[in-house]
């Protein structure tokens, strides 16, 4: 008898924690899905660059939004970011996530009309995302799915650049003007899919002449060799989105799971440094505003913008 009460009290013992553990994944599940997602966070970061004597520039970073037409939550917190008066923008790309996406973008981005900025673009900003499973995500970098829809990124650079005045960067450099203050930039196509083309920059870069009191270096994608090529270049700061902040990441753990690149897990959200070749310049991640469409969750890293108040030196 005492045997059978062992093997009933090891069973009861034994779904206790099938229980707990299937309570816990469906009380993470409803928060990722249904709760985290939407908690939109901006993140306020200091830097002293400017010369002495400047005055404070406020940047906002904005990426990933992965906009979809009904998504009019982000789109109305997106707009209400203009409160926050920033001189200029940084945006890193991934701004669509549907084939009417460009719509959501234009109401979300209108506020900001007239605020000098610059952009890079990720490879959704040309193709749609694609029905997976979203667990893969967590074996290793994603890959290309070839016969994924066309999306219209020539609409979306005429909004960008011609609607609200900002400057493309995709594998160029260019120069703008930010509270009185010179601002060279440059940067590349998206590394995720080979489109940087670090080999022209020196010569984009050298044909603005030099001079600039700020030089910023921005991509979509955070690959080693993207972020040591713009520190040689001589940026002062590096931009950069893709990673989602790893989107699902252990609670209170500075590391996400994975990046979906090959930068160092502890950096891929926020404000760090990177230091190549005896060079250190300030690195910032954006975890991004949105998620594609067939991956809807996001746990222990909420959606974000990044505002970044430049100080002198």
């Amino acid at each position: 008898m005492a045997a059978t009460d062992t093997r009933g009290s090891s069973a009861r013992t034994a779904l206790t924690v099938l229980g707990t553990v299937g309570a816990v994944g469906a009380g993470a599940a409803i928060w990722g899905i249904g709760i985290e997602r939407f908690l939109f966070t901006v993140r306020r970061h200091t830097l002293r660059l400017l010369p002495a004597g400047a005055g404070p520039i406020r940047v906002l970073h904005l990426s990933d939004a992965h906009m979809a037409p009904w998504q009019h939550r982000k789109q109305r917190w997106i707009a209400s970011l203009a409160a926050l008066k920033p001189d200029v923008i940084v945006n890193t790309g991934d701004n669509l996530g549907h084939a009417a996406g460009l719509d959501g973008i234009k109401q979300a981005f209108a506020p900001f009309r007239g605020i000098p900025g610059v952009y890079v673009h990720g490879s959704n900003d040309f193709s749609a995302p694609s029905p997976r499973n979203p667990l893969r995500y967590f074996a290793g970098p994603s890959k290309h799915v070839a016969e994924a829809p066309q999306l219209d990124a020539a609409a979306l650079d005429e909004f960008l650049h011609h609607d609200l005045g900002w400057t493309g960067l995709d594998n160029t450099a260019a120069t703008l003007e930010v509270r009185g203050l010179r601002v060279d930039a440059f940067g590349v196509g998206d590394a995720h899919r080979g489109w940087d083309r670090l080999d022209v920059l020196p010569d984009a870069v050298s044909r603005l002449g030099g001079g600039a009191d700020l030089v910023w270096g921005v991509t979509h994608a955070p690959y080693r060799r993207v972020l040591d090529a713009f520190t040689d270049l001589g940026a002062d700061a590096l931009f950069a989105g893709h990673t989602h902040g790893g989107q699902v990441r252990i609670p209170f753990s500075s590391k996400a799971l994975v990046a979906n690149c090959d930068i160092p897990l502890d950096q891929a959200r926020g404000l760090s440094t990177w230091t190549h070749d005896g060079r250190t310049v300030p690195l910032n991640v954006s975890a991004g505003i949105g998620h594609s469409i067939y991956a809807p969750v996001r746990f222990a890293c909420r959606p974000e913008a990044s505002l970044i108040t430049l100080l002198p030196r």
